[in-house]
């Protein structure tokens, strides 16, 4: 599984890393069951701080969409295996859309975290 990491950007570390955990869930790359790699491990392959990732899987528990089991680690739950098909043919429209209006990836963005937070 290949994560990326901006230490560049403005979002937090944490932030980046909970949003690839549900993109890979989102496009079916981790199932229910998966285990995600250890703490201490992952860190060490993004040259993260390891409570970074402490805090993006306690995060991810929060929402439900891993448990943290002693001896087992990261473990996805069937929260997983939701179907987003419906949400990417949403999102295959809206960027159609914004394409058509000359919109830039950060213009798109912004007006989508916008109607989210409504």
């Amino acid at each position: 599984m290949l994560w990326r990491i901006d230490p560049a950007s403005d979002e937090p570390l944490y932030t980046q890393l909970v949003a690839q955990v549900h993109l890979a869930a989102a496009r079916r790359d981790l199932a229910p069951g998966d285990r995600l790699p250890a703490a201490r491990e992952l860190a060490e392959s993004l040259d993260l701080n390891v409570h970074t990732v402490l805090k993006a899987y306690q995060q991810l528990r929060d929402e439900g969409l891993i448990e943290l089991r002693r001896g087992r680690g990261a473990v996805v739950t069937s929260r997983a295996a939701t179907d987003l098909s419906p949400v990417e043919n949403a999102l295959s429209a809206l960027v159609s859309a914004a394409r058509e209006a000359k919109l830039s990836p950060e213009t798109l963005t912004v007006l989508l975290k916008e109607a989210m937070s409504r």
